[in-house]
């Protein structure tokens, strides 16, 4: 199976021409009974192979991480002897499956152990060394901070040499963390509703995420190159961002009774997202903000009186609008795609 990264590549090298390449692409998109365009389509798994080296690879990260604790056994924290193994590991599999094989999973799977492994490596080391420092201090967040940076060097190090799609939004998590880490470091951990302010910086943070993620699709508005993966999966890093803090400020975190208002206003801003992801034709907000709309159908029904088709009630509303929309995903983009600006239309994906 040949992606549209492989098809592009192929051209550029000249084993085919771009006509040959563009018919090619007719020709499975017309076998595939034309799915359209803005199905969002994302390289994860080519075969079952692709599962059984994934298994292999956890089975063996894992072992790394047990040899790690026999060598550097500690309750104080995370073993950075288990943390450097796994990450030393995770790259030099993925020497193998992801720049050589380029299989999808398994270099998710790698990457994701690097970038983890990285990270705990120094957290490790930082409280092996300071014992008395309290992540919740001013200078157990500036070094909290320090990890985050140097673990988005090494993500980036790890772009350069396999080009991972998924890399980006690691190393974008990692400056994430970091900035809100030295913004907390800055006006003290022990400030007065500190918990609001960190969901504030979240959501503000989630925000640059998001644009971060629309420059990457924007510069690939027919999706057929790595930029629209890596657009992928920022715009999976950003809906939680954004969507946590509204729904904890609406209220809906704290407990099931949460009101007739803000049940209805979860409702509202959900739609609000659904505008964003149709406009977009990215689907990660509805995923995301999908669990608070539960609650508050759950409570709205018990409101009503369905105390025991409550959950039933809101399984099949939530159901059943998923599906609808999926079914009708495209033209209902189209009507809203249409009421948009025209230099913005043009940069968005095609409305097909």
């Amino acid at each position: 199976m040949y992606s549209q990264e492989d098809l592009n590549s192929a051209v550029a090298a000249g084993a085919i021409s771009k006509d040959a390449a563009d018919a090619l692409r007719a020709h499975v998109a017309s076998s595939r009974d034309a799915v359209p365009a803005d199905a969002e389509h994302f390289r994860l798994i080519t075969g079952f192979n692709d599962i059984f080296v994934s298994i292999g690879v956890v089975i063996m990260l894992v072992a790394m991480a047990a040899i790690g604790d026999a060598i550097w056994s500690s309750n104080d924290g995370p073993s950075p002897v288990s943390a450097a193994l796994v990450a030393g590991t995770a790259w030099m599999l993925a020497e193998f499956f992801t720049a050589k094989r380029r299989m999808a999973l398994p270099s998710i799977i790698l990457l994701l152990a690097f970038v983890m492994g990285t990270f705990l490596t120094f957290v490790g080391l930082i409280i092996a060394t300071l014992n008395d420092v309290a992540p919740n201090d001013t200078l157990g967040m500036l070094l909290l901070a320090g990890s985050g940076l140097l673990t988005a060097g090494a993500a980036w190090l790890h772009w350069k040499r396999f080009m991972v799609p998924i890399t980006i939004a690691a190393g974008t998590a990692a400056l994430a963390g970091t900035a809100i880490a030295l913004i907390v470091a800055a006006i003290g951990p022990d400030t007065a509703n500190i918990e609001n302010i960190i969901l504030g910086l979240v959501f503000a943070v989630g925000l640059v995420i998001f644009g971060f993620a629309m420059r990457w699709d924007m510069s690939d508005p027919t999706r057929e190159t790595r930029r629209s993966d890596v657009a992928f999966w920022l715009h999976l890093l950003a809906a939680p961002m954004i969507a946590h803090p509204i729904f904890a400020l609406i209220g809906v975190t704290e407990g099931e009774n949460i009101g007739a208002l803000a049940a209805v206003l979860v409702l509202m801003v959900y739609i609000g997202f659904g505008l964003v992801a149709l406009a977009v034709d990215r689907r990660a907000l509805l995923v995301s903000a999908l669990a608070y709309v539960l609650i508050a159908l759950t409570f709205l029904f018990r409101e009503f009186g369905a105390v025991e088709l409550n959950f039933a009630l809101t399984a099949l509303v939530i159901g059943s609008a998923l599906l609808t929309l999926s079914a009708l995903w495209t033209p209902i983009r189209r009507a809203v795609v249409k009421g948009l600006p025209a230099d913005l239309k043009t940069r968005l994906p095609a409305t097909a």
